[in-house]
């Protein structure tokens, strides 16, 4: 459960890497709560049947404020994700180019980050550098 709120933690943080499994985590966490979300709406307005108007109103104003929540720690996340890739953080507005972007941006989300420091910080998955003490003292 930490790696699911870890970027909530971090919520405007674009600064730093942020490993795979922090990005699918919170990817995951955000689609368990959408999809909660829609069962409940399901159930309280009897799948769709009539007079639950003002009702699906309602839960469909909870679910933008919901989007408009997670909007930002998931942009950020994303930016941190393309860090981890040596990659600059505006390779985010490859999601805009149409059909295409979301796939090339799920491809890099994908792919492991690159080893050791890069310019954007230590590797999430080893920040001590304990790994590369060996090519320290090589």
């Amino acid at each position: 459960m930490e790696w699911m709120l870890l970027p909530l933690k971090r919520y405007a943080d674009f600064q730093g890497r942020s490993r795979r499994l922090e990005y699918w985590m919170f990817t995951l966490f955000v689609l368990l709560c959408a999809l909660a979300l829609m069962a409940v709406v399901f159930v309280l307005t009897g799948f769709g049947s009539s007079g639950s108007g003002m009702l699906s109103t309602t839960f469909l104003v909870i679910f933008g404020l919901a989007y408009l929540a997670i909007l930002v720690p998931s942009i950020a996340v994303q930016v941190r994700r393309f860090h981890d890739r040596d990659m600059s953080g505006w390779f985010v507005l490859l999601n805009f180019i149409p059909y295409v972007g979301g796939l090339i941006v799920f491809v890099f989300m994908l792919l492991e980050g690159t080893r050791g420091p890069n310019r954007f910080g230590p590797d999430p998955k080893d920040p001590a550098g304990v790994n590369n003490l060996g090519e320290v003292f090589s």
